[in-house]
């Protein structure tokens, strides 16, 4: 662990220190030399604010997404299905971690295209795919990451006593007042270590959105054409650090809450 910690924080140093540098417009070669331009660009022009701020409200509403279709999935796993249900149930939420991330990336290219199998479904009701584009962007990584919701919700609602259920019924609250003042206030933490996947991994992804996205950008995209094609290490240095402060704001705002103590 220390080993894995010490070659992660060298690579994070790494990447600033490459993100302050310039790079010589005419010949492409890096330059050493000390210089804020890279994240002047990032505030000074709009269309990368625009692709953080996109980025950022993706990354958002696959967290929400996540937790609402989560929650009833692990509440049934944890306190309705047998023993035998609840093995199998557990089963399926992983199997979908065992397939490459290319090939449900490419499913889910399959199924939202305009001769797709939603398609075929959706017309009989007067219905349409909705394409390629944040939609499908946020269809597709909400189906990738959650697994990595479900499973700690599940864990959390495994723990949580059946006799504090039984007390709330006893004391005449319904089901929805148990679900709103008992269980989710003590679910709270596993939402969170659910979300800070959902997150940190939306933040960071080029592939689904250059699948499914049509012609949206997030941050990932911008670092890989930077990488490739535009071959501007500093610049994609510059834009990489976005995500990396946004976790770090987000964990510390998480960590005040005291939900990661409580985990």
């Amino acid at each position: 662990m220390a080993w894995l910690g010490v070659a992660y924080l060298a690579a994070l140093a790494a990447m600033f220190v490459t993100s302050l540098w310039g790079q010589n417009d005419f010949t492409g070669e890096i330059e050493r030399v000390w210089t804020l331009d890279n994240f002047r660009d990032l505030v000074s022009i709009d269309v990368y604010k625009t692709i953080t701020l996109r980025t950022v409200g993706i990354a958002v509403l696959v967290t929400l997404v996540d937790a609402a279709v989560a929650f009833p999935i692990a509440l049934y796993m944890a306190k309705v299905a047998s023993p035998a249900v609840q093995r199998a149930l557990v089963i399926a939420v992983l199997m979908p971690l065992w397939a490459s991330y290319l090939v449900k990336t490419y499913a889910w290219r399959g199924l939202l295209a305009s001769n797709g199998l939603i398609a075929w479904i959706a017309q009989p009701f007067g219905l349409d795919t909705p394409g390629y584009g944040l939609a499908a962007t946020i269809i597709t990584l909400s189906y990738l990451w959650l697994p990595y919701m479900i499973l700690p919700v599940y864990a959390g609602l495994e723990r949580l006593p059946n006799s504090l259920l039984e007390a709330s019924a006893d004391l005449g609250a319904t089901g929805v007042r148990t679900l709103r003042t008992v269980v989710l206030p003590m679910v709270f933490p596993a939402f969170v270590a659910g979300s800070i996947f959902t997150f940190s991994l939306t933040l960071g992804d080029f592939i689904a959105v250059k699948l499914v996205g049509g012609t949206n950008q997030m941050l990932g995209n911008v670092v890989y054409d930077n990488v490739g094609a535009a071959n501007n290490l500093p610049f994609a240095a510059a834009v990489a650090t976005i995500p990396v402060v946004l976790v770090l704001v987000y964990l510390s705002a998480v960590r005040r809450t005291g939900a990661l103590e409580s985990l």
